[in-house]
């Protein structure tokens, strides 16, 4: 593994967290959003993530001079549909069905804040493995001082 393959596996893993962080920002400002464009509440979103340019470990241990130009990339954003929408009795909302229930997004900020949290661990821990590569680089060029 070249040392530019490690720079590029750390920024493919901040690309990617910072797009998660969006999309839990995203969720958070729409916790309240009981309309949307396509009708009814907003519904939570989640990202998938998957390896970039994978390579199978036999094929990596089988051949010496093998190359891994991995990384982490997203694949999609999918909705939940899973969680089930929270239904609130508030008959005087606009949004109100017949019974009087609101149905709002299936966000739970808890979730969101954790998800939060966790997003920027791993955002900070690619920040240390970059950086951990460039002291390395910097230490190889003073060799030949």
């Amino acid at each position: 593994m070249g040392l530019f393959t490690s720079f590029d596996i750390s920024a493919t893993g901040m690309t990617a967290q910072r797009l998660r962080s969006d999309i839990i920002a995203q969720n958070l400002a729409n916790v309240n959003s009981t309309n949307t464009s396509d009708g009814g509440a907003y519904r939570r979103k989640t990202v998938v993530f998957t390896t970039k340019d994978y390579t199978p470990f036999s094929e990596v241990m089988g051949t010496a001079a093998s190359r891994y130009h991995g990384g982490v990339k997203v694949s999609r954003i999918v909705e939940d549909y899973e969680t089930p929408m929270s239904m609130v009795y508030d008959p005087s909302h606009p949004d109100a069905d017949e019974n009087g229930y609101v149905e709002y997004p299936n966000v739970n900020v808890v979730t969101e804040m954790t998800n939060m949290i966790d997003a920027s661990r791993a955002y900070e821990a690619n920040v240390t493995a970059f950086n951990a590569s460039k002291s390395m680089a910097l230490k190889g060029l003073e060799i030949g001082k």
